[in-house]
């Protein structure tokens, strides 16, 4: 399997990692944009004068900001439901996908895009259990946006395909700030993490559809309180939905499959 290498232009901002140009398109809802200036990380500050001088002057008076709804609105007519799949490392991103993948490739049509700084290692284990999959790798960012992941969707050949899961790099920062035109943001938190992520990661529960719980099988062994963490995730964002999970056992699974296939039906109506 050759991985994909993903192209897109950046600036290096003193303070932050490598920025996509072109591709600062954060939702409204979490970064204040006026007309010379686009919040980044939630205090940095990069004026649009500088994109266009790096950019050949391609964006002007806010244009080229919506790049990842003009991506939902191209998935939304194929019918094409994308997830974006978030979490640190370790938490059990490919082992959920494994079992999501056994719960539902016999009613829908699945693909991955495996996204990492280097290696293929996970799109080869998501190939063998059944769905099309194919790596991106960053060049070194520890994000996608939407032109990255549409370049993904090209190389991956979305036409034969119903859900497309999109495992984003592993981070509780970066990816968060970043609309890669999903459908959905899905987050996983597992046990050994701790429980109160929410508080010491807001934006990544804030931008969340759907919190997954794994590992909830060494709970016994780990100071976690699953109350707490369900009010620290309220805090957040109320309107996320919670679901336990142990990816490796399967318990929790059933009711993680059934949100994620109510959500692709209601997409492709």
């Amino acid at each position: 399997m050759r991985p994909l290498d993903l192209r897109s232009a950046r600036v290096q901002i003193p303070g932050l990692c490598g920025v996509g140009l072109g591709h600062l398109e954060e939702r409204r809802l979490l970064h204040k944009v006026d007309c010379q200036r686009m919040l980044v990380a939630g205090r940095k500050c990069v004026t649009l004068d500088l994109i266009e001088q790096v950019r050949g002057s391609t964006i002007h008076a806010g244009q080229g900001l919506t790049l990842g709804a003009q991506l939902r609105q191209s998935l939304k007519e194929k019918k094409i439901f994308l997830l974006n799949l978030m979490s640190a490392p370790g938490s059990g991103k490919t082992t959920t996908l494994h079992s999501t993948i056994a719960a539902l490739k016999d009613e829908l049509r699945i693909g991955v895009m495996e996204a990492d700084i280097d290696s293929d290692v996970d799109a080869k284990a998501i190939a063998a259990a059944g769905a099309k999959a194919i790596q991106l790798h960053t060049g070194g960012m520890c994000h996608l946006d939407a032109e990255m992941t549409r370049q993904g969707l090209e190389g991956l050949g979305p036409q034969d395909v119903d859900l497309v899961v999109l495992e984003n790099v592993g981070n509780l920062v970066c990816p968060a700030e970043f609309d890669t035109g999903a459908v959905k943001n899905a987050m996983i938190l597992s046990v050994p993490e701790g429980d109160d992520k929410p508080l010491k990661y807001p934006l990544m529960f804030q931008v969340c559809d759907v919190v997954l719980i794994n590992k909830i099988d060494v709970l016994p062994y780990f100071d976690f309180d699953m109350d707490k963490c369900r009010e620290y995730i309220a805090m957040r964002n109320p309107n996320a939905k919670v679901i336990p999970i142990c990816a490796k056992t399967g318990e929790g699974i059933a009711e993680w499959t059934d949100w994620l296939r109510e959500q692709v039906k209601a997409w492709q109506a």
